[in-house]
């Protein structure tokens, strides 16, 4: 993956945020199916940009919202054992921090 995983495989990295991995419970059909709809609903939103189409672009919007969800990747989290929810929190202010400075990435201008 381009983007460091935390060692517990809930989430990675992009610019030094937090964002939540999709459910590893799901099976690859779900998640295959999932993910087309993801995809499909965010073409929806550059379509939506591209004709400057408000109404079009909230719907695809939502879409997105919905399959990122069932996804796991948004939502109530999927790992149960009452964690801490820190999906889009900045890593350097997390218990991830000092994994996140030992993989190179923390310095200004990284991922």
């Amino acid at each position: 993956m381009k983007y460091p995983v935390t060692p517990d495989g809930r989430y990675f990295v992009v610019r030094g945020r937090l964002w939540r991995m999709a459910n590893p419970g799901l099976d690859e059909a779900q998640r295959s199916k999932l993910t087309k709809r993801l995809m499909t609903a965010r073409r929806a939103v550059r379509d939506a940009k591209a004709q400057q189409d408000p109404k079009a672009e909230a719907v695809a919007h939502h879409a997105v919202n919905d399959a990122k969800t069932a996804l796991g990747e948004r939502g109530p989290v999927w790992s149960g054992d009452g964690s801490p929810d820190l999906n889009r929190h900045m890593a350097k202010n997390t218990i991830y921090a000092d994994w996140y400075a030992k993989t190179g990435r923390s310095r200004p201008g990284g991922s």
